[in-house]
């Protein structure tokens, strides 16, 4: 099928093509990933995520079409809620740095498809230069964080890296791969973070290692692995045993 903005996140585009963050759906919990690619699961939005996406639009020029699809974002009284105050903050923050404002103007929004490992993947790139690739992200602050008992980046705790291997990889001229963040604190800090190569290359061969899995079980090949934390499962969990109290102990863990 023929990608475009309007059908990129549909159902049909889900089952045929690998995605980013399809790819991190099915990280977190196999089951869950494939109920939300069939339209049987739909993960409740999140004020983070919103406000994200808020500051996203704004840069790809459809601020007002995300407004009307998300009237939450309002009060009563038809004044943007504090969150999203806040984004326009960030807005006005970035706009005022001249290097940072040269990384965002380019062509934006731009659709790619390829394959790694005969997987169908696609990727829809921030803002795409002749000379690198620019991926917008707003989040809480840029300190290092815990992941699976590392202490790591942002960047690597978000999968910041993951994406920037795939983006690379489909988008096929192997250009260097920049987020553009910008912060949620008081005082929004902004920062322009080029990901080394030998990080890029030993993510996108993980990728590889683990999409045709992915891909399998969105074709019914593999049978999906329940993670048993995610709402999810949580709501699709049927019991069979009593539990142990002092296994209990052993689930924090």
């Amino acid at each position: 099928m023929r990608l475009t903005n309007e059908n990129y996140f549909s159902t049909e585009a889900q089952m045929e093509y690998m995605g980013v963050s399809q790819f991190k759906a099915f990280e977190n919990c196999e089951v869950m990933a494939l109920a939300e690619i069939k339209g049987d699961w739909v993960r409740e939005k999140s004020v983070s995520l919103l406000v994200g996406s808020y500051v996203d639009a704004y840069f790809e020029g459809s601020l007002d079409q995300f407004k009307e699809e998300n009237p939450e974002i309002f009060t009563i009284k038809g004044g943007l809620k504090s969150n999203f105050a806040q984004a326009e903050e960030i807005i006005e923050r970035v706009e005022k740095d001249d290097f940072f404002m040269a990384h965002m103007a380019s062509r934006k929004q731009v659709i790619c498809t390829g394959e790694i490992e005969n997987v169908p993947v696609k990727i829809k790139i921030d803002v795409l230069h002749d000379d690198k690739i620019v991926d917008l992200k707003v989040m809480k602050d840029f300190a290092p964080m815990w992941k699976d008992g590392q202490r790591m980046t942002f960047i690597q705790a978000w999968g910041y890296d993951l994406q920037g291997a795939v983006y690379q990889a489909i988008e096929g001229n192997n250009k260097p791969f920049i987020i553009a963040g910008a912060t949620k604190e008081k005082e929004p800090d902004i920062g322009l973070f080029e990901i080394p190569q030998e990080f890029l290359t030993e993510r996108l061969n993980y990728f590889k290692g683990m999409v045709t899995r992915y891909a399998d079980i969105k074709k019914g090949l593999i049978e999906p692995i329940r993670c048993e934390h995610c709402d999810y499962c949580k709501s699709t969990k049927k019991l069979t045993r009593l539990i142990d109290m002092c296994d209990l102990i052993y689930d924090m863990e």
